[in-house]
């Protein structure tokens, strides 16, 4: 089981800035699709982006593309996510993942299903005011 804390929530007024970080242990983040999801009080838990192991592909949310921009450090075992011009719709807990990607497949197929992914972090609060 990969352990994944989150870090970097906070509040901010409308248009500001966050970020974010997950810093994963006891698996080796490599062999990992990552991503981050959001919940919105009263909401489902959605997809905000996924990446895949080496970092090469990503695939966000139409909410927040242009604005959101995750990267990995595989040598850190971390992965961020920046957020610029932040909106009062972002405000919501957010959740890294991970999902063991053994074969060629899982490394190519960037699932946005929550229920596919193995481990989650406890969630870090963003709060965004108008």
């Amino acid at each position: 089981q990969m352990q994944l804390v989150e870090s970097g929530g906070g509040s901010v007024e409308s248009g500001g800035s966050l970020r974010l970080s997950c810093a994963a242990s006891g698996r080796t983040f490599s062999d990992y699709v990552m991503g981050w999801f959001r919940q919105a009080t009263g909401k489902e838990r959605e997809f905000v982006v996924i990446v895949s192991p080496i970092g090469d592909t990503t695939y966000y949310n139409d909410a927040v593309k242009g604005r959101f921009t995750v990267s990995r450090d595989d040598a850190k075992n971390t992965m961020y996510l920046q957020m610029n011009n932040l909106e009062p719709e972002d405000t919501a807990v957010y959740y890294c993942a991970a999902k063991r990607a053994t074969t060629v497949m899982d490394k190519l197929v960037l699932s946005t299903s929550p229920d596919e992914y193995d481990d989650w972090g406890q969630g870090t609060q963003v709060t965004v005011s108008s």
